[in-house]
């Protein structure tokens, strides 16, 4: 069994299609193929259910998936610590988020410190960001709810209430605040469901009695603002999107009270991913970050 054949394994299990693993691999799918036939020969069973160009992993190759993934995985682990130990100011940190508008300060402060270091960044839906950390794809998740489980390590970097947004010819224009349960006849400009704050409001929207009629959802939150600001509905907002992306002066944001809608912030990663000099240092960046984001909304 050579460690070849376990990365060509991985790659067909996760994506079910030769062809489209070949075309990944960079290799030929009869190439391929034959790597994967001898593996399944030196194993003595097969891996995969063919049914036509079908590929379906059985039984056999889904037991056999978690044990190849966790010896790459640790693998891939050695190759990043020794990275570091050479060269600890270089190199690059794989980040997902759902709050990509905090971004831009983040990364500003850490290049200051480590302008070498490059980043890779993903913007990802909840469940999708659940999957990459679990299985030790990225350094850290930035994510609102927080991603968590027994094998990750989570930060959680703050908390914060969600407002409402309306346009100001909207009939709640005059105030500052608005019950939740006020909201349930009007219609709504959205993330898809699977982002953070969609699915938190929902949840909230559900205990007071009401489902969001929505007349936009996307997968774009800087859209939203404008919107809401064309009449097509009001939006859900964290408070520090209000302040860090700002507002056109006709949208209005309204508290929400009864109940109060808070949401946290988390920094998670999987606990077994080496912690290079390089991402202690993006820890601390963004711990601090928000340190100050807390002391200036509490003067």
């Amino acid at each position: 069994m050579e460690l070849l054949q376990l990365e060509y394994f991985r790659t067909v299990a996760r994506l079910e299609h030769m062809t489209e693993a070949a075309g990944v691999l960079h290799v030929t799918q009869s190439s391929l193929s034959k790597t994967i036939r001898l593996l399944e020969e030196d194993l003595g069973v097969s891996l995969f259910d063919r049914n036509s160009r079908k590929l379906r992993l059985n039984e056999f190759g889904r037991s056999f998936l978690q044990r190849v993934e966790r010896a790459l995985f640790e693998l891939e682990e050695g190759k990043r610590e020794i990275v570091d130990l050479t060269r600890a100011d270089y190199g690059t940190l794989s980040l997902a988020v759902n709050t990509a508008y905090m971004l831009p300060d983040i990364l500003h402060r850490f290049r200051e410190i480590l302008p070498h270091v490059q980043f890779h960044v993903q913007q990802l839906r909840t469940h999708e960001m659940e999957i990459w950390v679990k299985k030790g794809e990225v350094d850290f998740c930035l994510s609102a709810p927080p991603i968590q489980g027994s094998e990750l390590v989570c930060d959680i970097v703050f908390q914060e209430q969600i407002y409402v947004i309306v346009p100001s010819t909207h009939r709640f224009a005059n105030r500052d605040r608005v019950r939740l349960s006020e909201l349930k006849e009007e219609r709504f400009v959205s993330l898809k469901k699977g982002y953070g704050i969609r699915d938190l409001m929902d949840s909230y929207c559900e205990k007071v009695g009401f489902i969001p009629n929505n007349a936009y959802e996307g997968d774009e939150p800087a859209s939203l603002g404008s919107l809401v600001q064309a009449g097509l509905g009001i939006s859900f907002i964290p408070k520090t999107a209000l302040y860090v992306v700002g507002h056109p002066g006709n949208i209005v944001p309204l508290k929400i009270e009864e109940p109060v809608c808070n949401r946290e912030i988390g920094l998670s990663r999987h606990r077994s991913r080496y912690l290079s000099s390089a991402a202690k240092e993006f820890r601390q960046v963004v711990i601090e970050y928000f340190q100050r984001i807390a002391q200036n909304n509490n003067m």
